[in-house]
């Protein structure tokens, strides 16, 4: 395949135009942004859950990411509109990208890490037990009484 890809790469550099309208550009774009957040909430929720798919959702939207930053900046007029795409690509898209390579790389790690910033600080750990220890000294409380009941 990857033989079969040069000659073909060549072919389209000579024949096809650098200029061409199309009536479906915008439902290009809003399709693939869809996919591409389905596949970052799809990937978020496998790194919650930890899920076995979490690799396999990590490497396809590292690949979207990498690809719509490079199709918003080859894409874009001159002037603002390429500054904008390339400022995207290099704080969001790109960024966001290395963290998907990096859990596909070692996905242990990374959900080492993951669950590091899940615990709770030691503060909100002795916030939780002071609560429980107050609510434990006021004694057992009545249950509210509900209208809807005669007593």
């Amino acid at each position: 395949m990857a033989v079969f890809l040069v000659p073909w790469t060549l072919y389209l550099t000579f024949t096809l135009p650098s200029r061409h309208v199309t009536d479906h550009y915008d439902l290009a774009w809003v399709g693939f942004d869809i996919a591409l957040a389905t596949a970052v909430g799809a990937t978020a929720w496998a790194a919650v859950r930890r899920l076995q798919w979490l690799v396999p959702l990590a490497a396809v939207t590292g690949t979207m990411l990498v690809c719509d930053a490079w199709f918003d900046i080859v894409t874009s007029q001159t002037g603002g509109e390429i500054v904008e795409a390339a400022l995207e690509a290099v704080f969001g898209e790109l960024p966001l990208a290395a963290i998907c390579g990096y859990v596909v790389y070692d996905v242990e790690r990374f959900q080492a890490a993951f669950d590091r910033f899940r615990r709770p600080t030691p503060a909100a750990r002795r916030a939780a037990l002071r609560a429980m220890r107050d609510d434990a000294r006021a004694g057992p409380r009545e249950a509210p009484a509900r209208p809807d009941r005669r007593g």
